[in-house]
Formats: C-alpha cells, structure tokens, sequence
C-alpha cells in the first residue's frame, strides 16, 4: 500500500486551530499549577480538561481519516502511520527531560542528585517506548509514569484507545458503538461527580490507570462516533466561537468549593459529555471566512503537538524556581511564565520545523 493514498483527504483546519489554543492553554494550567495548593485553587483551575478536549479530537480525526480506508490499509499499515506520527515528538520530549533532570536544584526534589545516570537513562529508553515506568523507577518523586516529561501518560492512554479502535472498535456498528459510548459517558460521569473531578491518570497503579482508561473511552470513543454520524452544517465564525468556549470552560473557576465537590464534578461531566462534542461538531462545520483565519489555525495545528511534548521539561525548572522562593506572588511571577510560554512556542516551532517534519518524512520513506 502507498503511504500517500493515505494523505489525499483534507484537514478540518478549525479543528487543527482549537488543538492549538488547547494545547496553549494547558501551557498556561502548568505555569499556574505551583501557585496553587490542590485543585480547588488552581489558578487555570479546568486546564486539565484540555487532555480530554485532545482525546476526542483525536477519536474524531482517526475516524474521518481511517475509518473507509481499512479496505486497503492493515492494522500493521495503521500502526506505523501512528508511531510515524506520535513518536519523534516523544522522543524528543523525553530527551528534552533527560537533558534537564539534574539541573533541576529543588526543594520539591531533593534526591534528583543521588540517581545514578544509568537509572535516569533507563527511564529516558523506556519514555521513548511511550511505556509507563513502575513506581520503583520513580526518580523524580512525583510518582509520574514519565517522570522525564510528565505529559507523556496522555500519549500512552492515546495509544490504548487507537490499540482498541484498531483490533476491533472500528468493526463496531454505529449502535455498537454508541452503546459503548453511552456506557463510557456513565462511567466518566461517575468518576467526576464522586471524585470531584476527572483530574489524574498519570500514576501506574490500579486507581490511577482506572482514571486515565475512564477519561480516555469516552472522549476517544465519542469523537470516533461523531466522525460516523455528523451532517455538517456551514458556520461563520466557527474558529472564534469555539476557541472562546474551549477557553472559557478551561479558565472556569472551581465550582462549590471543598464541601460540594459534586458540582464541579457535574460540571466537568457536562463539559467532556455535551459541551466538547458541539465544539467539535461546530469546529468541523466551520468555514475559513479569511486566508488569514486559515494560517492562524495551520499554525495553531503545526505546533499543538509538539507545543505539548517539549513544554514540561521547560516547566520543571520554573517550578524549581519558585519552590526554591517560597511565598512568591502571581504579581511577581507572570513575566516568568510569559518567558516561558513565548520560549515553548518558539521551541515548539523550531522542533517542528528542525526536527518533527524531517523525522517525520524520513520514517514515512522507511516504514513505505
């Protein structure tokens, strides 16, 4: 099969966009992230609903892209496509972490120093594998599974759901999979309300792995139904209005506080269940009104994702910094956290152009 059978069909450019304002957006959940001290008082308090926002994104694009082409494509075909896609930005994440690791002096991480090289770098081999490393590897402290690049637990969830899709879940019928949808919405919600949110997935232990497959069915799976039974409609403006609600339920304050942590919850089980699934059937049927809108959103799509995978190594040495100035204000803070925002943007880009692409081109020529 050639590879560039593959690649005729357009993109959903508003789609591509709203990944970018996400994916910045959760740079920005990060930065505010020491400043707080639980989720209640998060400053970018819903930015971790970004990942479920990628997740469904992501159900939905596998769909439209791969969904009638299985008639001349092999489970082995989808699977290099996505390595080919996913993994130069995760081993250069992890790298980036690696990089970094010792040079990271914190209170927050008072071992850093005493972890052999050869531990450090067996967590970076197996990070690239997008495996979880067991809590015996846990060098950081955090009780990470990636504990060179934090952000890498949403990959490896990401590649169970397109496992699943690919052995099967793409064979189901629309009434299949909505019943499997229906179910994976109930389980969410059940989670969200009784937890108070759906915050967590990054740990490799029973509770937390529930967590990360919960948070991941539903959007994963919903987007994917979507993408089968969606009639889009033409609207104007759709870029704009969906970036402002996606920033909007991700800037939302924590709702009822520490004594009724179901209504954050509820809220959260509206936003991933309801709220996101319109955002993404107006961003699809959105129409490019200038070419200036066009490369907002090329731009916004080209650096999402490696936006995603090369920030946190940046971030951990901002929150070494402020554990190492403790009582620090946001007054005082926010040019830092500009610094590095503008930094992760420009770092995005130059590994998008540098090295993502060129990768990306050469692996498509080896795995043809």
């Amino acid at each position: 099969m050639n590879n560039n059978e593959l690649a005729t069909k357009p993109h959903y450019p508003i789609l591509d966009g709203l990944r970018g304002v996400a994916a910045i957006i959760v740079v920005t959940f990060h930065l505010g992230e020491p400043l707080s001290t639980s989720n209640l008082d998060k400053p970018v308090n819903h930015g971790y609903l970004a990942v479920d926002f990628f997740f469904l994104l992501s159900g939905f694009v596998i769909g439209y892209a791969y969904d009638d082409r299985w008639n001349k494509m092999t489970v082995g075909s989808f699977f290099k496509r996505r390595i080919e896609r996913l993994q130069p930005m995760v081993v250069l994440g992890m790298t980036m972490g690696a990089i970094g690791f010792y040079f990271t002096d914190s209170t927050l991480w008072p071992l850093i120093h005493t972890v052999p090289l050869w531990k450090m770098l067996l967590v970076m081999l197996v990070g690239y594998t997008i495996l979880p490393v067991p809590l015996s590897l846990d060098i950081r402290g955090w009780e990470e599974m990636h504990p060179l690049n934090s952000v890498g637990w949403s990959l490896f969830f990401e590649y169970i759901a397109n496992i699943l899709y690919a052995i099967g879940i793409r064979k189901f019928s629309k009434t299949a999979l909505s019943i499997l949808v229906a179910i994976a919405a109930i389980a969410l919600a059940h989670l969200a309300i009784t937890n108070g949110d759906v915050s967590g997935g990054w740990t490799l232990n029973v509770p937390q792995v529930r967590i990360g497959l919960t948070r991941t069915m539903y959007p994963f799976f919903a987007g994917l139904l979507l993408s089968r039974i969606m009639k889009p409609a033409r609207i104007k403006n759709a870029f704009l209005w969906c970036s402002v609600l996606v920033a909007v339920i991700l800037y939302m304050p924590r709702i009822g506080g520490a004594g009724h942590l179901w209504m954050n919850g509820l809220y959260e089980s509206v936003c991933i269940i309801i709220i996101f699934p319109l955002i993404v059937y107006l961003g699809a049927s959105g129409i490019m009104q200038t070419q200036r809108e066009n490369r907002v959103c090329k731009f916004l799509g080209d650096i999402s994702y490696p936006l995603y995978l090369v920030h946190y190594p940046l971030v951990y040495f901002y929150v070494a910094w402020i554990s190492n100035h403790k009582g620090v204000t946001i007054a005082q803070v926010w040019p830092y956290a500009l610094l590095i925002l503008i930094g992760a943007i420009v770092l995005a880009y130059a590994a998008l152009k540098w090295y993502d692409e060129p990768v990306r081109k050469w692996l498509r020529k080896k795995l043809a």
